[in-house]
Parts: C-alpha cells; sequence; structure tokens
C-alpha cells in the first residue's frame, strides 16, 4: 500500500509502495536484498529536511530514524559513534553532558547522522579548518546494494572515505557513523552593517583573516556581516534563545503572513519594505552592544515542532571567494529585476557562508579552494509558490552561467548540466563508482538517473 512522504517544507511528495522504518542491520540487509517485497530504488531518508528529490521514490523508502542508538562516547579519543537515524541535535545534547561537542556544529540540527556521512551541508558556523559535517566523519559502516557489509575509516580502506561522503546514498544505507569530537566551546558573534556599495572584496578578506568564521546576511542593499569567533564567558547569552525562536517560527512566519493576508501587494511591498528596516536595525542594535555569546552546540536548531506556517526553504549555490562581492553586486541587481518583471521577491533574507578549501570529499564544494555561497531563502505560501519555484529556476540558471556550484540535496531544480559543469572530472568518477558498486541500479532513483554522468 503507497503512503505520502512529504519533505520537510512541503515542496516535495513522494508516494512509495514500501516505508519501512527498519530496527537493526538485518532489517536493513533484509531490504535491500528481497527486492519482491521492497522494489527499487530504495533510498534512505533521515529528517528529509532536503531540497531536492534526492529522498523520493515510487519504490520504498526507509526512515532511518529507528536506527538512532549512542555505540560510543569516547573522551579520551574525542571519537563519537552512533546508529545513522540519530538527528544532530540529539547527539550533541549527549555529547554536552559531557562537556563535549562536535567539531562543526550546524544550523539544522535535525539533520541525521547517516546524511552528514554521506551527503553535504550548507553552512560553516564554526572557526574551524573545514566547513562541511563529513569532512569530520573518520568512520562510515554501511550496507551495499546487495546486501553485504562495508566499511571505510581512517584504518580500514581509508581511501573510500572520500567516495561514501560524496555518495548520497547511492552506495548503500549507511547505518553507523564515527565523527571526531572536542571539549566544549563558547562562541561569541558579532555584528557589522554595510550599504552593499561600500563593501569591498579587499575588506571581507580583512574580515576573513581577523575572525574565525564570516556568515553574511543582505537585507535589500544592506549586508549584515556576521562574524564569529570562540570565547571564554558567557555575555548576553539569553539573546542565543531568541535567535532560535527567529529561525524556528517567528522570521518565517511573519514573512508567510504577510504574503498570505495581506490585502494587497502595494500594502506587502510597504510592509515588507518597513521590516526589512526593522531587520537590519536589530543587527546595527546588536553590532553596538557587541554582539552575544553561547555555548557552540546552541547554534543548532531544532525544527521538529516549527508548524507549516513557519517554515522556510533555500537554495545553495558556492562561488569563489574572491568572486563574492562582485557576485553580490550581481546578484541584488538580478533581484531587483526579476521583482519589476514578476513581482516576486524573497521575503527573507539572503544568507553567504564563507566556507574554506575542503578536499575530504570528491564532490566537496571547495575541493579547488575557499567559497563564498549566495543562499536566497523564502518561506513560500499557496499564493506565491509558483513565483518562488520560476525564481529558482532563473536562479539555477544566472549561478550556473558564473560558475557556482550547487548542491545535490539543497539546490531545487537542479540539473544534469549544472552538476557536470560544476564537479566535471569529479562528478564522472563518482558516477563510475556508483555504476560498480550498484550495477543493477538498486539505489538509484529518477533524480539521480538524470543527473549521473
Amino acid at each position: 500500500m503507497s503512503t505520502t512522504v512529504t519533505n520537510y517544507d512541503g515542496s516535495l511528495v513522494s508516494t512509495p509502495q514500501q516505508l519501512v522504518r527498519p530496527q537493526s542491520v538485518d532489517d536493513l540487509r533484509a531490504i535491500l536484498t528481497q527486492r519482491d517485497r521492497y522494489p527499487s530504488p530504495v533510498r534512505a531518508m533521515g529528517s528529509y529536511h532536503s531540497l531536492t528529490p534526492c529522498v523520493s521514490s515510487p519504490g520504498t523508502i526507509v526512515d532511518m530514524r529507528g536506527l538512532n542508538r549512542i555505540i560510543a562516547i569516547d573522551a579520551k579519543t574525542l571519537t563519537f559513534t552512533a546508529q545513522a537515524g540519530l538527528e544532530m541535535i540529539e547527539a550533541a545534547a549527549e555529547l554536552r553532558k559531557q562537556n563535549l561537542q562536535f567539531v562543526l556544529n550546524i544550523e539544522i540540527g535535525n539533520m541525521t547522522l547517516g546524511s552528514a556521512a554521506c551527503c553535504h551541508t550548507k553552512d560553516a558556523l564554526d572557526g574551524v579548518g573545514f566547513g562541511q559535517v563529513n569532512s569530520f566523519v573518520t568512520g562510515v559502516k554501511w550496507i551495499s546494494p546487495s546486501g553485504t557489509l562495508e566499511e571505510a575509516s581512517d584504518e580500514r580502506n581509508p581511501e573510500l572515505l572520500p567516495m561514501i561522503r560524496a555518495s548520497y546514498g547511492l552506495a548503500g544505507i549507511v547505518y553507523e557513523v564515527t565523527f571526531k569530537i572536542k571539549p566544549l566551546e563558547i562562541v561569541r558573534f558579532d555584528y557589522h552593517a554595510f550599504d552593499l556599495g561600500s563593501l569591498t572584496q579587499d575588506r571581507v578578506s580583512e574580515i576573513i583573516a581577523s575572525n574565525d568564521a564570516m556568515v553574511c546576511w543582505t537585507v535589500r542593499h544592506k549586508v549584515i556581516v556576521q562574524t564569529r569567533n570562540k570565547a571564554t564567558e558567557l555575555r548576553h547569552e539569553f539573546l542565543a534563545g531568541s535567535r532560535r525562536f527567529a529561525w524556528s517560527f517567528l522570521g518565517a512566519f511573519v514573512a508567510r503572513g504577510l504574503r498570505e493576508h495581506s490585502i494587497s501587494t502595494a500594502v506587502t511591498n510597504v510592509l515588507e519594505d518597513f521590516g526589512a528596516k526593522v531587520e537590519t536595525g536589530l543587527y546595527e542594535l546588536l553590532g553596538a552592544t557587541d554582539g552575544f555569546t553561547l555555548y557552540n552546540p546552541d547554534k543548532m536548531i531544532d525544527y521538529s515542532d516549527t508548524p507549516p506556517s513557519a517554515r522556510y526553504a533555500f537554495t545553495f549555490w558556492a562561488f569563489p571567494r574572491n568572486d563574492w562581492i562582485k557576485n553580490l553586486n550581481e546578484y541584488v541587481a538580478f533581484a531587483d529585476r526579476h521583482f519589476e518583471q514578476y513581482g516576486f521577491r524573497c521575503n527573507m533574507p539572503l544568507g553567504s557562508y564563507f566556507v574554506r578549501k575542503d578536499t575530504s570529499s570528491l564532490l566537496s564544494y571547495t575541493f579547488d579552494g575557499d567559497v563564498i555561497s549566495l543562499d536566497p531563502i523564502h518561506s513560500p505560501g499557496e499564493h506565491d509558490k509558483a513565483g518562488w519555484d520560476r525564481f529558482l529556476r532563473e536562479f539555477n540558471d544566472w549561478s550556473h552561467q558564473r560558475g557556482g556550484r550547487p548542491l545535490l540535496n539543497q539546490s531545487p531544480f537542479v540539473t544534469k548540466q549544472h552538476v557536470v559543469d560544476a564537479y566535471g572530472d569529479r562528478w564522472k568518477k563518482v558516477s563510475d563508482w556508483v555504476r560498480t558498486v550498484d550495477p543493477g541500479r538498486r539505489m538509484v532513483n529518477q533524480f539521480f538517473s538524470e543527473l549521473l554522468a
């Protein structure tokens, strides 16, 4: 009997013949080997926060959240091992009890460890050498499409780690993951506001060089540079809860509500322009009061209780670091033209993440050098979903023309040409490996079938 499966923001719906929640490795092996009972394609699913159909399947979807046991926390070797269905935010809570944390603490805490191991993440929120979670995965165990137990780690089959980190579930189902961890830290958030025209690439380079991490929020023609550094004590830490509330509910709820309930487009535009000024004013106030500090894992946000009316969507494209200011100015011009032509603009800020060069995964979007991303964010309602979809497609083409790199799980409407041009020989190498480990295409759904080189 078919069951409906919907992703986080409601943009994707799948109706697999089988939706199963295994409780053991033996259950997983049975799913992969019993082809008549569990039809292809077989796709593993975590919290389904993905914004592309990477999980979708008319055959079998495997809900991994039944496999969520912690196996070991080793404070001496600073490693954490758990089953793949455990969410990052749940794992972080257990680590916190021992004054430990992940090396990289991402915003979307509902990502499962299995997804973290074999997919890619969009936000580098810590001052660390690498900005993608799977770079700190030191061991992975998975079941191949034919049902055999496989393993890669720093000690065993290390040559497979860059492949499995890039596999997006195409090499089988990940069931156990080991991460590097470190002692609990405090981090400080500071905010600096710039007019778009006054922010130069040299100034951005200076900010990067003098801080552990940098994230930027562009609101209309104002750029808020958020810097993050280690701290030794908590200060204004109550603001961490306000930040989580704003991202898990308030921001998207208000943005969507204005579109859904306003009496006219003109009124909506006026209210949104006023809201943008309020938002930049709050950031400037934070900057004037020296920001705030919080325990590092508290940057993670739990979206599990966020109602549909307060959910937001986004896309992600990475660009060479030294081109960012040029691309940012051209993006704002592109968005302004799009608004003039179609009457659509994003109702939440544009995010931009600085992420360092990283070759840990064969599909690392920073394989060739540092990047700064452009991440349009929007909370679409029934009235403007079509406009958001059109904007995403045009933004994809705009980004592709400028040599951007998309994420296969977080860049909606990505095409084969986008991926081939972005990842080149590395995409071909991953595609060839997938054919070798899964000649029967047990794990390949339509989405990946159209993308594979």
